[in-house]
């Protein structure tokens, strides 16, 4: 997962972008990066970190311009050199740079097209920058010295045709405007907002809703699967579904871990679906275990909060704030190396054992994913003293790989891929484990858009929507994230020597 953002203003946009940015930072801690446009001149910055790490006063001093876009990356392809870091830019037609969500499931099909038929040199592994190039290709075939509207959305059009897998993505058009367009699925989010200024209009593309609130901008709509919106320097706008056979299969996972609580994707209030995830997983308890012992609901910070005060309250049970968060340890979904999340878990997260000591502890999480977090947690429910601790998931057991932009461990390294409930349980040492059921969790993600007739739900069910996803294709994704390419990975990115990358004057530079 990654964010993207791209503002169209009235006045210099950079603090803006930053700003979003920051709000974003949840989608992706790996590297950052900013691209303004001034007149006939774009301004680049980005690296490997943090946007706070990334961005400082030089910096931001130079990334002129009333428009720009930006990308928070979160590595679902590639390396981790700061050469992959977002957004890309290619010289011809015009001066476009991009910045993108998602996963291109046929990008080594398309890189080898993009060499043999378009003549385009891809300069790295990542497949944002294919999508770039596919198209700028597209748009340039097109032949027009002055673009329209019309003609970058045929180039869209084109890009559907092309493009295989998932896709959210920002582009800007030197001197002319910003462009942002969404797969012909729905899977990954992106939406636009406007707001008005004593200048006049400005217009806004984000990954999540909350973005836009955090600039004061109003959200209009998120776009529509296989729609694309073009906003001209002069804050016209443009929109068009390029995509016929279009229909929207948005991402579950988004409700359950990826985003923000504070965001609303596809007309859903992500914390209204997760207190339904709550109330749910409640209801099954109660079903299935009538008779249980629970003395205290705890939640495993900082996602499932939501669902398990729900749960709590619909048990009537206790909750209760069992473990205190270091805020300055990043998300050990995203790390490298099982050794590096174990220790991770014990730097991130302290007991607080009155919470725990002699009680039967409910712990809840939103997901359980290689299982090695939630298993040094329970080891430290039971050093604080609990008596008992049961285990319960906001989510069904994750048993196949993501393919479309969440960089999920390889299907071998899933807990729960070829086990049972009960032999996950004996794998993570909880005295009793309680999942989600796929139809209640589908069913609270429904309730706030009952126009969606299905959602994309592949880690859960192995139906993938978009894309020839066969064996083969699986095959060669597990080679590529298993642990040890991982750390092979992180070692590549420490052993580096990395340029110092100030501010680039594209301009100037091609």
């Amino acid at each position: 997962m990654c964010g993207i953002v791209g503002i169209v203003g009235q006045t210099h946009v950079n603090q803006a972008i930053y700003d979003a940015l920051t709000v974003l930072q949840h989608r992706g801690q790996d590297a950052a990066g900013i691209v303004t446009c001034d007149g006939e001149r774009l301004f680049l910055r980005k690296d490997n970190g943090m946007v706070r790490d990334v961005f400082q006063t030089r910096h931001m001093r130079r990334l002129v311009g009333n428009m720009g876009i930006g990308h928070v990356r979160y590595p679902t392809a590639g390396s981790s050199s700061s050469a992959e870091a977002q957004p890309f830019y290619v010289n011809s037609p015009y001066g476009i740079t991009l910045a993108h969500n998602g996963n291109l499931t046929n990008s080594e099909e398309l890189a080898s097209d993009l060499f043999r038929a378009d003549l385009r040199h891809i300069n790295t592994t990542s497949d944002s920058e294919v999508l770039l190039n596919v198209f700028a290709h597209e748009l340039q075939q097109l032949h027009r010295l002055n673009p329209r509207p019309d003609d970058i959305f045929e180039a869209v059009a084109r890009v559907h045709e092309r493009v295989e897998g998932a896709y959210a993505a920002v582009a800007m058009i030197t001197g002319y405007g910003i462009l942002a367009f969404r797969d012909p699925h729905g899977v990954r989010p992106v939406c636009f907002g406007r707001r008005e200024t004593d200048e006049g209009i400005e217009y806004m593309v984000a990954s999540e809703s909350v973005a836009l609130n955090a600039q004061g901008f109003t959200l209009v709509r998120d776009l529509h699967p296989g729609e694309a919106v073009y906003i001209t320097e002069q804050a016209e706008l443009y929109t068009r579904r390029c995509a016929p056979e279009a229909r929207l299969n948005p991402c579950i996972f988004e409700h359950v871990y990826l985003a923000r609580p504070d965001s609303i994707i596809d007309n859903i209030s992500v914390y209204k679906a997760r207190l339904r995830m709550g109330e749910r997983l409640a209801e099954k308890i109660r079903r299935e275990w009538p008779g249980h012992d629970i003395d205290v609901v705890i939640p495993i910070p900082d996602t499932s909060r939501t669902s398990a005060l729900q749960l709590a309250n619909r048990l009537e049970v206790k909750y209760r704030e069992g473990f205190i968060k270091n805020r300055y340890i990043g998300r050990t979904f995203i790390m490298p190396g099982q050794q590096q999340r174990k220790k991770s878990v014990r730097q991130k997260l302290n007991a607080i054992e009155l919470e725990f000591r002699g009680k039967n502890v409910l712990l809840v999480d939103d997901s359980i994913v290689r299982g090695t977090t939630c298993n040094e947690i329970i080891q430290m429910a039971r050093e604080a003293g609990a008596r008992n601790v049961y285990f319960a998931s906001a989510a069904p057991p994750v048993r196949y790989p993501n393919v479309y932009g969440i960089d999920m461990p390889a299907a071998s390294e899933l807990i729960a891929h070829n086990r049972s409930t009960d032999e996950i349980n004996e794998q993570i040492g909880a005295d009793k484990l309680i999942y989600q059921d796929l139809e209640d969790l589908v069913a609270t993600c429904r309730e706030g858009n009952t126009e969606i007739k299905q959602f994309e739900c592949s880690v859960f069910d192995g139906h993938y929507v978009a894309g020839r996803i066969d064996q083969q294709y699986l095959d060669s994704l597990e080679r590529d994230r298993n642990d040890a390419v991982r750390q092979g990975r992180e070692r590549e990115r420490r052993q580096a020597a990395l340029d110092d990358n100030e501010v680039i004057d594209l301009h100037n530079a091609n």
